[in-house]
């Protein structure tokens, strides 16, 4: 074949199967659409606009989290404490803010620093012991679950802290972290947006930007990485911080929607943040995986969590339903990954 009709294979059409097949968030999407149907069927109520409300509030809270959770995961990174380090942000917030007398907006700033710091933390240990992101980050957590309780007790002298709800500034921070709109018959809360928004800015930095490749190749194999020049030092540190700003934001939406926050806040969220990626096509080795997907995840998640009180099951089975889900999403995501490395 002469170098005229020859063809570079970079530059050869792909097939739309091949394309799909090529998207972590495809298991993700097949198994949103048959919990959608299951449950349209299974529960009369599911498809009434206050019940898509609900759904909607539910899988952005978790999905508000399951972004950054999905990011360290491509990163080929854990974070144990992501859980705690909610309430841990919304208990700075409330407790500043009524110690110190200020207004809010002081507390929800010092938050912001304290939970950045703690991002920092966990990314600072992990890069400079070489220990396991599961030994660091289970320590976090931990420590974290002792310093919530043992502070607010220490403070307020009861579990919960004291509501800030008639200090200056309240109205406006609740106005960006826990306001609602009612669009027809649909209830709208702002983590909708916030969610939504953390979706399109971690897909454009995945896809988009030099970071994105750093977190895909640190993910993918830190050594090799660090060879060809990869900042895997900062590109680790910048994802733990990345959960620690979501936490930040879920923080002040607890604190914010609610007045007062529960110092045993948050134990074991953490799992569910990193189902909602893994179910949205991350894999567990890293290197692989899409914030749309966690979205997805997330969106499963808030169906099935609601679906089955809608159609009026023991919510005890919630659980069992979450962890199938979770085994059938990684064996489907590992069989596309397969497929699409064999189209290749």
């Amino acid at each position: 074949m002469s170098a005229a009709t020859a063809v570079d294979e970079r530059l050869a059409p792909t097939s739309l199967v091949r394309r799909l097949l090529g998207r972590p968030e495809l298991g993700a999407v097949v198994g949103a659409v048959a919990v959608f149907v299951f449950f349209s069927f299974a529960a009369p109520t599911f498809l009434q606009a206050s019940s898509i409300s609900t759904i909607l509030y539910s899988a952005s809270t978790i999905g508000i989290m399951a972004v950054p959770v999905a990011l360290l995961m491509i990163g080929g990174e854990f974070d144990l404490s992501a859980g705690v380090m909610v309430t841990t942000s919304a208990l700075v917030s409330s407790m500043f803010s009524y110690q110190m007398t200020a207004n809010v907006w002081v507390g929800v700033g010092v938050s912001l620093l304290v939970t950045l710091a703690i991002g920092f933390f966990n990314g600072f240990m992990l890069t400079r012991t070489g220990l396991p992101s599961f030994i660091i980050t289970l320590g976090t957590f931990l420590m974290l679950t002792g310093l919530n309780l043992g502070f607010t007790k220490l403070i307020s002298g009861t579990v919960s802290t004291k509501s800030i709800a008639d200090m200056e500034g309240f109205p406006s921070a609740r106005g960006l972290f826990a306001s609602k709109w009612e669009i027809g018959p649909v209830t709208l809360q702002i983590t909708v947006l916030w969610w939504l928004a953390l979706v399109a800015v971690a897909t454009w930095i995945l896809l988009r930007t030099r970071a994105g490749n750093w977190i895909f190749a640190v993910g993918g194999g830190a050594d090799a990485a660090r060879a060809v020049g990869v900042p895997v030092v900062k590109t680790r540190i910048g994802l733990y911080m990345g959960v620690a700003l979501c936490a930040w934001i879920s923080g002040q939406h607890i604190l914010f929607s609610f007045d007062v926050v529960q110092s045993g806040e948050g134990v074991g969220n953490e799992f569910l943040y990193i189902i909602a990626a893994v179910i949205g096509g991350c894999l567990m080795t890293g290197g692989y995986g899409s914030a749309i997907g966690s979205a997805i995840g997330a969106f499963i998640f808030g169906m099935t969590s609601n679906g089955i009180v809608y159609a009026q099951w023991d919510p005890d089975w919630f659980k069992f339903f979450l962890g199938g889900m979770l085994l059938l999403a990684t064996l489907l995501n590992a069989w596309v990954r397969k497929r699409a490395e064999a189209t290749k």
